[in-house]
This record gives C-alpha cells, sequence and structure tokens, in this order.
C-alpha cells in the first residue's frame, strides 16, 4: 500500500502490542521534526551564572559599585555568585564575610533570591543569588544567610543525623530539653 502511493512504511512504537506502523514520507517527516527543535531551541532562554569576588576588607561603599552590576545581571535574568576572597589568615575570621553576604542579600532581596546560602568553597565563601524578590524582604533574606552554615555537613555527620532531622529540630529538641531541667 505505501509503495503504491510512493511513501515509506514507518514503525512509530515499536514497544506496543502489535506494532504501530504510519504511511508517511520519511524525509519530510525528518525535516519537519529538525525544524521543530530548531524552533524549540530559539525560544529556549540561556540562564548565565555570573559572578562578583569580594575580600572581607572591602568597605560597603565599594561594595555598593558592584552592586550595581549585579542587579543588571539579575535584571536580564541571570543567577549571579558572590564570592568573598579570603588571604592567609582573613580565613579565621570568616564571620567578616559571613555579615558581609547577609547585608549584600539584604540590599538586594527586592530584586534577588538567595538560592543557595554561603559555604565554603577552599578560602572562599559563596552565595548564589537567583533573579526574583525574596519572599520575606530584607530581614528574612539576611536571615537566611546568617542561619545557614557555612560548611556542608560530612558523610559521617550525614550518616549520624536521621533522615528526618534538619538544623531546626535539634535546636527546638536542645531548648525542650533545658526547660525540663530547669
Amino acid at each position: 500500500m505505501a509503495r503504491e502511493r510512493n511513501l515509506d512504511l514507518v514503525e512509530v512504537a515499536a514497544n506496543a502490542n502489535p506494532p504501530v506502523c504510519r504511511i508517511m514520507d520519511y524525509g519530510k517527516f525528518q525535516y519537519e521534526r529538525t525544524k521543530k527543535e530548531r524552533e524549540a531551541k530559539k525560544a529556549q532562554k540561556v540562564i548565565e551564572v555570573k559572578e562578583v569576588r569580594i575580600r572581607p576588607k572591602t568597605a560597603m561603599y565599594h561594595v555598593g559599585f558592584k552592586l550595581n552590576r549585579v542587579r543588571d545581571w539579575l535584571k536580564r535574568g541571570n543567577k549571579v555568585k558572590i564570592r568573598i576572597l579570603f588571604r592567609a589568615r582573613e580565613i579565621t575570621h570568616s564571620q567578616l564575610g559571613r555579615e558581609t553576604l547577609a547585608e549584600i542579600a539584604g540590599d538586594l532581596a527586592d530584586i534577588a533570591t538567595v538560592e543557595q546560602a554561603p559555604l565554603m568553597d577552599g578560602k572562599s565563601l559563596v552565595m548564589l543569588l537567583g533573579p526574583g524578590p525574596h519572599k520575606g524582604g530584607a530581614e528574612a533574606a539576611r536571615r537566611a544567610v546568617s542561619n545557614a552554615r557555612i560548611r556542608p555537613p560530612t558523610e559521617e555527620q550525614r550518616a549520624a543525623m536521621p533522615a528526618s532531622t534538619s538544623v531546626e529540630d535539634e535546636t527546638e529538641t536542645v531548648e525542650t530539653a533545658s526547660e525540663s531541667v530547669a
């Protein structure tokens, strides 16, 4: 039947019982499929991750200039990685970097969401911001940064923690235990 019409017999669903076949022009089908893929690729939006590097001793006045650039990137829909670089003995004062990141998160809360809380990455502290306002405003953004763990838990710590327990659950149990003792 396909030969009479000068078309191809194409197996559409091989796993079906019985197998499903269609009579079609296979060359035209392939052309249309690649055309649709090209159109879908054009419509796709590529999200870039930009990075800003700051030292812990950098004054907030100077950080403000970098934040202007960060605002532009976030308005364009890019994600921004903010990295606080520590040198030599500065690493012992990682709380200064955390405070700087908390202030940055608060300043950008109207346009950015904290997607990854600050984590130590070698000798630097890294936070990832995504476009879109932070729920709860500037104070919630500052709390999200200041309450986060700096270092990710090790494999031993993960194994010791029950799967349902989170950091907040542990602090609640400590508070209730101290109330019952008192």
